[in-house]
C-alpha cells in the first residue's frame, strides 16, 4: 500500500495592492535602516522584542547568500506578502515565527527550516484542507501517527503546535544529520522521503560529504522547487531589512512562547488562559488542538518568562532528535517522511505487523532481506517492531 501525502502549498495573494510593506525590486544584500528602537523597559517578562526574533531567524541562515533567476522571481511574486505578514502587528505570524526559530537554534539546525510553516500553512496552527493534511506544518495523518503526534476523534496533535513542531524539528534533525548537515539536501529529504535522495546519491556515487543537491538523478521538480521556494522566501525577509518602515514594524512587544503543561485539573482552555493573565481569544487562536474536549495535562502554547522556560522545553526537542541522529538512524524510529506525496510515488510501503520479521516481509514482496533493509537504513541486527512503517524499494 502506498503512503499518500496532500502537500499544501498555500497561495499568497497575487492580486494584493501595493504597499510599503510588500517587496519590491531585484535581489540585493540587506543594509542599515534607520529605525527608533523600542524601549524595552516598555516589555512584560513575557515578552520580547520583535526585531529579536528577525536576527535570531538571519544569525540562523545556512545560506544566507541571495542570487537572482527565473525561479526564484516567481517564488518571491508568490510569497511576495510574507514579510508584511511579519510586520503586521494585528497576526500571530511573528510569535508564531519566534517560537519556531527557538526549537530550531536550540536543535542547532539552521532556521530556513523556519519558513516551512509558511509555505505549508502561512503560519496558521488552524489550517486545513479538507480530510487531508492540517496544522502548521500541514502533516496528514498516517506520517504524524508515524512521527508521534497524536491524531484521533477527541484530539488532533497536527493542530498543536506545540506537537507538530516537536515532530517536524526531531525528524528534521535526523534528517540534517543523514544528510551531512545539507539543508538543501534536508529539505529534499522532508518533502520527498529519505529513501528517495539516498537511493539518488547511490545511483550517482555521491556521499553525504560530496552530493550536489542541484544534480540528484531520479528526484523530481518539485523537490528542487521546495528548496527554491524557502530560499526565497529568506531572500525576501532579508531584502525588506532594507526598508525601514519594515524594520520599524518589528521593533514592537511580541509574545514570547514556549510549551506549557496544563494543570489536570484544568477545566478549560479560556479559563486557565484568564487565571494565568493571558489574553484567552490570543491563546485560543494558536492553540486550535485545544479548542474542545478535555484539555488537563495537555500541551499548551502561551507566553512565557524568559526565566521560566525549563530545560525540559528545549531537551523535548533536542534531546530526542539528538537520540535519532547518528551516523545512521535510529531503527526504532519510523522513517515515514512528513511531506511523503514524493516517496509514494518512488515505490510501496509496509506497516510491520505483530509476528513479522525482516525475512518475512521480503519473501512477501519478493526482494532480498538485505535490500529491505538497506533501503531503511537497518542493519543485521536492528529490531523490527510493529507499527514501524518501511520502505519497499522497486527494484533497479
Amino acid at each position: 500500500m502506498r503512503r499518500l501525502a496532500l502537500p499544501v502549498l498555500v497561495a499568497w495573494s497575487l492580486c494584493s495592492s501595493a504597499s510599503a510593506l510588500e517587496t519590491a525590486g531585484p535581489a540585493s544584500q540587506p543594509g542599515p535602516a534607520a529605525v527608533t528602537p523600542l524601549d524595552e523597559s516598555q516589555l512584560s517578562p513575557d515578552q520580547r522584542n520583535g526585531a529579536e526574533i528577525f536576527q535570531a531567524f538571519r544569525n540562523g541562515l545556512a545560506a544566507p547568500q541571495c542570487e537572482s533567476g527565473a525561479s526564484q522571481a516567481e517564488w518571491e511574486q508568490q510569497f511576495r506578502n510574507a514579510p508584511r505578514q511579519l510586520a503586521d502587528g494585528g497576526q500571530d505570524a511573528l510569535a508564531m515565527f519566534g517560537y519556531v526559530v527557538d526549537a530550531l537554534r536550540d536543535a542547532d539546525l539552521p532556521t530556513e527550516f523556519a519558513l516551512i510553516p509558511f509555505v505549508e500553512s502561512a503560519y496558521k496552527p488552524s489550517a486545513r484542507n479538507g480530510g487531508g493534511p492540517a496544522g502548521l506544518w500541514q502533516f496528514i495523518a498516517l506520517t504524524a501517527r508515524n512521527h508521534g503526534v497524536r491524531v484521533g476523534k477527541q484530539y488532533d496533535g497536527r493542530m498543536s503546535p506545540v506537537d507538530s513542531t516537536q515532530a517536524a524539528v526531531r525528524y528534521l534533525k535526523t534528517l540534517h544529520g543523514m544528510f551531512g548537515g545539507d539543508w538543501r539536501l534536508t529539505v529534499m529529504a522532508y518533502n520527498a522521503g529519505e529513501a528517495r535522495v539516498l537511493t539518488a546519491m547511490r545511483r550517482a556515487g555521491m556521499s553525504a560529504a560530496t552530493a550536489d543537491p542541484a544534480r540528484l538523478p531520479g528526484m523530481s521538480r518539485t523537490s528542487y522547487q521546495y528548496v527554491e521556494k524557502l530560499h526565497a522566501l529568506a531572500c525576501l525577509f532579508q531584502r525588506a531589512e532594507n526598508r525601514p518602515e519594515w524594520v520599524q514594524a518589528l521593533e514592537r512587544p511580541v509574545p514570547r512562547l514556549a510549551p506549557q503543561t496544563l494543570p489536570e485539573d484544568t477545566r478549560g482552555l479560556e479559563a486557565w488562559a484568564r487565571g494565568e493573565g493571558h489574553d484567552p481569544d490570543f491563546i485560543r487562536r494558536i492553540n486550535p488542538a485545544l479548542w474542545g474536549g478535555n484539555v488537563s495535562g495537555r500541551s499548551v502554547l502561551a507566553p512565557t518568562a524568559e526565566g521560566d522556560i525549563t530545560p525540559v522545553t528545549a531537551l523535548s526537542l533536542v534531546g530526542r532528535a539528538q537520540d535519532d541522529t547518528a551516523s545512521a538512524p535510529n531503527p526504532f524510529n519510523p522513517t515515514t517522511p512528513l511531506h511523503s506525496s514524493e516517496q509514494a510515488k518512488s515505490g510501496t510501503s509496509h506497516t510491520v505487523r505483530k509476528g513479522e520479521s525482516a525475512w518475512s516481509i521480503a519473501k512477501r514482496y519478493g526482494i532480498g532481506v538485505q535490500d529491505l533493509l538497506t533501503a531503511n537504513h537497518l542493519g543485521r541486527k536492528s529490531v523490527i517492531k510493529p507499527g514501524m512503517v518501511l520502505t519497499i524499494a522497486k527494484s533497479d
